[in-house]
């Protein structure tokens, strides 16, 4: 009981960082199903305060596997009105590989698609042209590869997203510290991301508690406005 104290603790600390400054991606839950047979269905219900997920896979044949992914990004504004928010729908086919009785590999090519806005209302009053918000549409094509270790009652999993996130269709006028985060945002709209993750689950042997944990490496601009660490939570139905 004492570990799961501290694991919101933690949860809590992370969340008090986020929103104090423009926020153009929050990296979203990986989908690790861990697809063993042709019929399978793995479900899951994940996020934290500032997100919910709903994820789903299904094993097409003996080989392939089919994902798709729902997020949407809630944070509540900040006392002042400062916030933002967005959503990603992502679908992708994978190849799947039993190595031994309880290892499973799996890889995915994913597309999604999504939006994000921010708005500002504190910026009007040195920026009064402006409209204090900006927002605009984004891409992701990303290779997903899955090792994970499946028993009856608990599976251990290590993944990593390599993704290209691309923005464009950008609304608004937003001035941040002196500077047209339109602009910023049009000389970053090409990134490149490594994102490795570990994903837990404990429970039974259909329904588990699910805790993952990432980080997301920018190489593109490692300074670039988004979310570097995720930490996600829920429940996880494999059938």
């Amino acid at each position: 009981m004492k570990n799961i104290y501290s694991l919101l603790i933690l949860v809590f600390i992370f969340v008090l960082g986020m929103s104090c400054n423009p926020t153009f991606y929050v990296p979203n839950t990986q989908n690790v199903p861990m697809i063993g047979e042709k019929g399978q269905v793995n479900l899951s219900l994940a996020g934290n305060a500032n997100q919910v997920e709903i994820q789903g896979a299904y094993g097409l044949s003996s080989k392939f596997t089919l994902q798709a992914n729902t997020a949407f990004y809630v944070p509540r504004d900040l006392d002042n009105g400062n916030g933002g928010g967005g959503k990603l729908f992502e679908l992708g086919l994978g190849y799947y590989k039993p190595i031994r009785e309880r290892i499973i590999f799996e890889t995915y090519a994913l597309f999604g698609i999504g939006g994000m806005e921010n708005h500002f209302p504190t910026t009007l009053t040195a920026n009064p042209n402006t409209t204090g918000k900006i927002s605009a549409l984004l891409n992701r094509y990303t290779i997903q590869p899955i090792l994970g270790f499946n028993e009856k009652y608990y599976s251990v999993i290590f993944s990593s997203r390599f993704s290209s996130l691309n923005y464009g269709n950008y609304k608004g006028s937003l001035v941040f510290d002196n500077a047209d985060q339109t602009e910023y945002l049009k000389a970053n709209r090409i990134n490149f991301l490594i994102e490795p993750a570990l994903t837990v689950r404990v429970g039974s042997e259909k329904i588990k508690f699910q805790l993952q944990v990432m980080h997301s490496f920018n190489l593109s601009n490692d300074l670039f406005k988004q979310e570097d660490d995720l930490i996600s939570m829920g429940l996880n139905f494999h059938f």
